[in-house]
């Protein structure tokens, strides 16, 4: 039996061009495979969240890079918050976290002091441009 999602529901999910090889690769191998996983675990089921530390040496990468307090979960709401930087609409991005409502998104977000200090520049290119004067229609 699959654990499957926290939400139980299938969901899509973008691919970013920097892995599309990869995933392209892997699913020519998987194409004959009756269970049909991209990634497996090393006896061959799904990867679960302590396979994945372990096999990326998650703990001791982490400490190198002084960084302990990072969590793997972390990069879930570090990647949602790039894409809502890069301009993707909150409801697609609730739609790829698998939420159930956007205010769950919302808590993800983190914009860092640059992208809050870019919005005030964005707030001034846009007040700078010269409008017509609006008419009154009586």
């Amino acid at each position: 039996m699959d654990k499957g999602t926290k939400g139980k529901r299938a969901r899509t999910v973008p691919v970013i061009e920097e892995i599309r090889e990869l995933v392209k690769r892997r699913i020519a191998l998987a194409d004959n495979d009756l269970d049909g996983r991209l990634f497996k675990g090393p006896r061959g089921g799904r990867i679960t969240t302590a396979v994945l530390r372990d096999a990326t040496a998650w703990d001791d990468i982490v400490a190198k890079l002084g960084y302990e307090q990072l969590r793997r979960h972390d990069l879930r709401h570090t990647g949602l918050t790039w894409m809502a930087d890069a301009g993707v609409p909150i409801h697609h991005l609730r739609e790829i976290a698998g939420h159930g409502s956007i205010s769950t998104t919302q808590r993800y977000l983190h914009p860092d002091k640059r992208t809050v200090i870019a919005a005030g520049s964005l707030l001034s290119a846009h007040l700078s441009v010269p409008r017509e004067p609006k008419l009154q229609v009586i």
